[in-house]
């Protein structure tokens, strides 16, 4: 059969391909940016058409994709509010305090405490002026690095985090969340904090890794191949927490892919698809955090855990020589009571001189407890809407044990 040419019309008379459609045109595209810079999205405040409609393929993508609204850029997010120089020196110095601890050429105890996740900016910066003031009666003892967690990964359903849902109540405003998440952390920067968060986005660290001391891949994600990858080129340690059956051997495996070079779909920092290509990242490590089945923070699951490590990671990496465990979650059934149990169980094993704890993770605020996710005038100040937490005044109790913990083991 006779192949028709590219501009030839089928029998019902409709152009096959009458070559591409013209693109935006500048004024156009100037609409689309001046939306931008107000916040709005260009879509609804343009009349722009969509591409999709421009290119003729509206009908076979995007079927059940809403709306696909811009943001901004991570150089542009970057260049509104930058980091300073002090904020920058605290990252830079922080990174290679926790790197010390990891490979044990510093004998403090790395704690990662903090909300379990934020949801008023104001509070989790309220917390931080507390925080500030204990790091600094304990920095002999403790290396103290603030939870600042924007993402929350969900079982089911619910509320995904600051970045996803700023306002709590549905709206979604992605482009308020992103800058809210990164002032702040400049805010927390600037109490003289590192700052710890879990990636779960493979494209949110572009906007927010470089104010960031310390990451954590979850439980739920440290068997996916997008997040090992993105470990690789990570700019900080990194901790993969065991999954959440139990499974070591699965952050084991984490670590192991993640210290490896790896190629692999991102955005640059001009917000464009790329080929990224890493390095690897030999600063990672485990977490415990116990599982569905129970905890995982006794003696005999360290002991346990080490050597699943040693068997597989070099001598020279972080992992080989101890792991953090995370006094929440698994390893006291989400009850803030229990944790703190947790707490000062591990700082008497760490005072008898038990080896393989580089670090432990609390989840702490404000105000002990949770309360049901809503808009911030509904809610209890300084009150998680997550996981329960331990509140203030035993946290800072907590905190100045597990510094007497720390020299009692020097005293040994």
């Amino acid at each position: 059969m006779q192949q028709q040419n590219m501009g030839e019309r089928t029998p019902q008379g409709t152009p096959r391909h009458a070559g591409p459609k013209p693109l935006n045109t500048p004024e156009e595209l100037r609409a689309i940016r001046q939306a931008m810079d107000e916040g709005k999205n260009p879509l609804l405040a343009t009349g722009v058409p969509r591409w999709e409609d421009q290119v003729g393929v509206s009908r076979i993508i995007n079927r059940r994709v809403l709306e696909l609204e811009p943001l901004p850029t991570p150089a542009q997010v970057l260049a509104e509010l930058p980091l300073d120089s002090a904020a920058q020196e605290i990252v830079a110095y922080s990174r290679d305090e926790i790197r010390a601890c990891l490979y044990g050429q510093d004998d403090r105890l790395l704690v990662i405490v903090g909300p379990c996740s934020v949801h008023d900016p104001n509070a989790a910066l309220d917390y931080a002026h507390r925080l500030s003031k204990v790091m600094k009666e304990t920095e002999g003892e403790l290396l103290i690095v603030m939870r600042v967690y924007f993402e929350k990964p969900r079982t089911t359903v619910g509320w995904k985090g600051l970045i996803n849902d700023p306002d709590i109540d549905g709206s979604h405003n992605i482009r308020k969340g992103l800058l809210l998440a990164r002032k702040t952390l400049i805010g927390v920067l600037g109490e003289g904090l590192a700052a710890a968060t879990e990636f779960l986005e493979p494209t949110s660290p572009q906007f927010i890794s470089d104010a960031v001391s310390w990451g954590a891949i979850g439980a739920r994600n440290t068997e996916s191949q997008v997040h090992r990858q993105l470990a690789s080129g990570m700019s900080m340690p990194i901790g993969f927490k065991n999954a959440t059956d139990g499974s070591v051997k699965a952050a084991v495996n984490g670590c192991y892919a993640s210290a490896q070079q790896h190629t692999f779909f991102g955005i640059d920092h001009m917000g464009r698809a790329c080929a990224v290509e890493t390095l690897g990242n030999p600063d990672c490590h485990v977490v415990l955090r116990g599982s569905i089945h129970g905890p995982n923070y006794d003696t005999a699951s360290v002991r346990r855990a080490m050597d699943d490590v040693r068997a597989m990671m070099p001598a020279e990496s972080a992992a080989t020589h101890g792991l953090i465990i995370d006094c929440s979650h698994g390893n006291s059934g989400k009850d803030e009571h229990r944790q703190a149990e947790v707490v000062r169980d591990i700082a008497r094993r760490i005072a008898d001189g038990e080896e393989g704890i580089t670090g432990i993770m609390m989840e702490s605020f404000i105000e002990s407890g949770n309360q049901p996710a809503a808009p911030l005038d509904q809610l209890v100040y300084g009150k998680s809407i997550t996981d329960r937490c331990i509140g203030w005044d035993e946290t800072e109790r907590l905190l100045h044990e597990l510094a007497d913990a720390v020299s009692a083991r020097r005293w040994r």
